[in-house]
């Protein structure tokens, strides 16, 4: 399979301001990955892993402090106006003029790439009916639904045909529903032969769409596989539980009953034990029974596969909503 995005030890560092003083951050560290041709590639991970900074540097908007990038064989630091033409980029803001109507801001944005009149009217009917955008495309923007803005902000992307689009977190404020349409469109696109580049750091939505994931955090990436393949690294089953004890002594408990010969692994998250066994169905039973035994009053108890998180737990020693709320 040939590589449509080649990244080699790539970096990124800001001045920062901390109490007075300047310090340096380094936002990516060297960072290395391909992405093949006509794959959807999911860059996954919590605000501020440095998933915006990556993907800024990628498509020309930042410049790049070391390393290397190239896109379709083209170099992002020596040829940037070439990489431009065979890219689109929807930022998580968005770029439409909300003042205008949706086939305006359409042959506006065909325009700016040089396409003649035309050319731009041809393009801008083809994504109105790839995106479903043709029955309100002569309304004026700041009209339209989230989940239709966000339709058409991808569809400004795709006016000049790119060969990738990189997509920074597409269903960010949009509802359940209108989630699932945009992995849809976004399918749909992919099928068209368009190279789709998405961060996120929704684990649902790396999961359900993309053909590889990359898991990145403080700048590094941690993981690079398929979603199924990156699951398989935690064999097994998981076991959540929730006690009526409360918190007190969820410490002790972890550390006894991960001597239980069944037990692979065991993670507290918040106030809940989750222990990793060879075969939930067969092991559930005998933790029930361990608990009996030690007075500990059940509350509540889940048993699932493992998940994205469990992987970008055992990466980095911290769930990945945790990773949010500590940016």
């Amino acid at each position: 399979m040939n590589s449509i995005i080649e990244i080699k030890d790539l970096k990124k560092s800001f001045y920062v301001k901390d109490k007075k003083q300047k310090k340096i951050v380094e936002a990516v560290s060297g960072v290395s990955l391909t992405v093949n041709e006509g794959e959807i590639f999911g860059f996954l991970g919590p605000n501020g892993a440095g998933k915006t900074t990556t993907l800024r540097m990628l498509t020309t908007l930042l410049p790049i402090d070391e390393g290397t990038v190239k896109i379709a064989g083209l170099d992002v630091k020596k040829e940037a106006k070439k990489v431009r033409n065979i890219i689109g980029f929807v930022s998580q803001i968005g770029g439409g003029d909300v003042e205008a109507t949706g086939i305006e801001n359409l042959m506006l944005q065909g325009r700016l790439y040089g396409m003649s009149l035309e050319e731009a009217k041809k393009s801008a009917e083809d994504v109105l009916e790839l995106f479903g955008l043709k029955e309100i495309q002569n309304r004026i923007v700041r009209t339209y639904s989230g989940g239709q803005k966000r339709r058409l902000e991808i569809a400004l992307g795709m006016m000049h045909k790119p060969k990738v689009l990189f997509l920074d977190e597409p269903t960010t404020g949009l509802d359940p529903q209108n989630r699932a349409n945009m992995w849809d469109y976004i399918r749909k696109l992919n099928s068209l032969g368009t190279t789709v580049f998405i961060t996120t750091h929704y684990l649902d939505e790396a999961d359900e769409l993309a053909n590889r994931i990359a898991i990145m955090d403080n700048g590094k990436i941690v993981a690079l596989d398929t979603p199924k393949e990156l699951k398989k690294q935690i064999s097994g089953d998981v076991i959540t539980i929730k006690t009526k004890n409360g918190e007190n002594g969820i410490n002790e408990l972890k550390g006894s009953i991960q001597k239980e010969s069944y037990v692979r692994e065991v993670s507290i998250d918040n106030d809940k034990l989750q222990i990793y066994v060879n075969d939930g169905t067969k092991d559930l039973p005998k933790i029930f029974i361990f608990l009996e035994g030690k007075n500990i009053v059940l509350d509540t108890v889940h048993l699932r596969e493992p998940s994205l998180d469990d992987v970008f737990l055992k990466k980095t020693g911290r769930k990945l909503r945790e990773g949010e709320q500590s940016q």
